[in-house]
């Protein structure tokens, strides 16, 4: 198998009944055809944020099925592709909440070096086809993952974005951890609730008032 399975999330899912179906997804992503991401770039999101580095998360749906776009962290591409539609909204939302220029490029590693977990709630798609791969099972695997970040003792900021990242409010629960949705940010969407949602100052501010800092949204 060519994943890169995230070891130090091992205990953590293992605790939480899902290391088994993460393994199990992996390998069955990597022999079926016509799959993204990569095998060795589907776990990208957990490999670059362990679970002690977490400081917000991004939850999005699933991988972008264009082929050559998917690099295993939501909403961003490989360094030369340009970026979707989905993401530009994203820059024009960053544009009037924080007043950074959008970016020329669409890779988002350094917020994950930041510690902010670039999430789907499904980890595989076919190319070509969105959402394809929604009754693999997923699910429950990025079930667990929620949960592991909601149990974490450090303050989280948990931006979910679309209907399928807002009905995992109910994993994270009331009280220690900020939970903040809009709509999607797809060309199909942003009008009705993205644009305008202010996630990246509100993140940071709360961040800030916790102690843990606020994130560097600029791209380098």
């Amino acid at each position: 198998m060519a994943a890169k399975l995230p070891e130090a999330w091992r205990p953590a899912l293992a605790a939480h009944g899902v290391w088994d179906d993460l393994v199990r997804l992996a390998e069955r992503a990597a022999v079926t055809p016509d799959t993204a991401p990569a095998p060795e770039r589907l776990f990208r999101a957990l490999d670059l944020v362990p679970p002690a580095a977490v400081r917000a998360v991004i939850l999005g749906q699933d991988p972008y099925p264009t082929p050559g776009h998917a690099d295993g962290l939501c909403f961003s591409v490989r360094p030369g592709v340009a970026p979707p539609r989905s993401l530009r909204n994203i820059f024009r939302e960053m544009e009037t909440d924080l007043g950074l220029a959008p970016a020329a490029h669409g890779n988002l590693e350094s917020w994950a070096r930041q510690g902010v977990l670039l999430l789907n709630t499904v980890l595989s798609v076919r190319l070509g086809d969105a959402n394809s791969h929604a009754r693999w099972g997923w699910q429950k695997v990025t079930d667990g993952i929620i949960r592991t970040v909601a149990d974490l003792p450090q303050p989280v900021a948990f931006l979910l974005w679309g209907k399928s990242a807002e009905a995992k409010t109910a994993l994270i629960g009331p009280g220690r951890h900020l939970v903040l949705t809009a709509a999607h940010p797809s060309p199909l969407s942003a009008r009705r609730g993205f644009f305008g949602c202010r996630h990246f100052s509100k993140a940071n501010d709360w961040l800030a008032a916790e102690g843990a800092g606020r994130i560097d949204w600029r791209l380098p």
